[in-house]
């Protein structure tokens, strides 16, 4: 081994614990100032209010205000191109969803941004059930009931989602092309028209949150039929789930919606905001709200966070393709 070369193997091995001091210094000194967290929907929506009550114990936490930055429209494209381009320096932060973490990928050959290699996962900090529900006028009680119906009458029922490539479309279409069920899809621009569209029979079922749909059901105008997530909802702990009734064992859709930073963030801030995270949405206040939305409070570890996000790609890029979805 040659003296130059001895000498740039020492020089390396000195920049080490000056690397480590930098991120450490880094995390030490973040926030110096407000920090930006984009939301790709509008104010008032679940994702916008999960992130408001978050943000709240953020600016709390770390002793600088945390802003949103309500960038609704065109599937969250817009909102993800905007962070993927910004500094990363852990001063401007994306909420997203399955929309722009798996689905999009999906839906389009060409997206400008990469969902992998533009961020950086940080934090899930929720997940909601969703509910199939039918209309009080259909003559069905249970799901099982309704898979019979639609295969003795295809094409006689309609569902309602969020628009085409919904998180709502796509959970219908896990169940409606491998039943071979028939069931005809109605897009609406949201859930904000899907729900009344199915609370006013005009369409026969829809997929939606349980806050959304409690009162119709206590009211009798419509009937919970089935969750989409792995295991019961604690909040309607008497509708089983879709997995139950059918046998398809994987049928997990909820939305998964987290925190993303751009890919070059340093770790340590990373690991400073997944962790602030964690403790925001276990603060009691934060749990009691989350719990009046139907949301699961989680605050994952950036790793957990991220192969979420992997097996999201697959499992709807699967959907996507089995049920010829286009985007609109």
């Amino acid at each position: 081994m040659n003296r130059r070369f001895q000498a740039w193997i020492a020089w390396q091995a000195a920049l080490i614990p000056m690397a480590l001091f930098t991120l450490t210094a880094t995390a030490q000194t973040y926030p110096t100032k407000p920090v930006r967290i984009v939301v790709p929907y509008a104010a008032g929506g679940l994702p916008d209010t999960m992130t408001r009550l978050v943000a709240t114990r953020l600016t709390e936490t770390l002793k600088q205000q945390f802003v949103i930055d309500n960038r609704p429209g065109a599937g969250g494209i817009g909102a993800c191109e905007l962070v993927a381009r910004a500094n990363a320096d852990g001063y401007t932060l994306l909420v997203a969803d399955v929309g722009q973490t798996a689905i999009n990928p999906a839906l389009y050959a060409k997206l400008p941004y990469d969902p992998v290699k533009d961020f950086a996962a940080v934090s899930i900090m929720g997940t909601s059930a969703q509910f199939i529900a039918a209309h009080a006028s259909v003559p069905a009680h249970t799901l099982n009931e309704l898979i019979n119906l639609a295969k003795a009458k295809p094409g006689s029922l309609r569902y309602g989602s969020g628009g085409i490539g919904s998180l709502h479309h796509l959970s219908m279409e896990a169940l409606n092309g491998p039943l071979k069920l028939g069931l005809v899809h109605v897009p609406y621009k949201g859930t904000a028209q899907s729900v009344p569209a199915l609370i006013s029979g005009e369409v026969s079922l829809a997929m939606s949150a349980l806050p959304s749909l409690a009162p119709h059901r206590a009211g009798g105008r419509i009937r919970l039929l089935a969750v989409n997530t792995l295991k019961r909802a604690a909040q309607a702990p008497d509708v089983p789930t879709v997995a139950e009734v059918t046998g398809i064992k994987d049928f997990d859709y909820p939305p998964v919606i987290g925190i993303l930073a751009p890919a070059a963030t340093p770790r340590a801030i990373v690991n400073l905001v997944s962790s602030s995270i964690a403790q925001a949405v276990r603060h009691p206040e934060v749990v009691q709200r989350y719990t009046t939305l139907g949301i699961d409070p989680v605050g994952s570890t950036p790793e957990e966070y991220a192969a979420q996000n992997r097996t999201d790609f697959v499992k709807y890029a699967k959907v996507v393709k089995l049920a010829g979805v286009k985007a609109e």
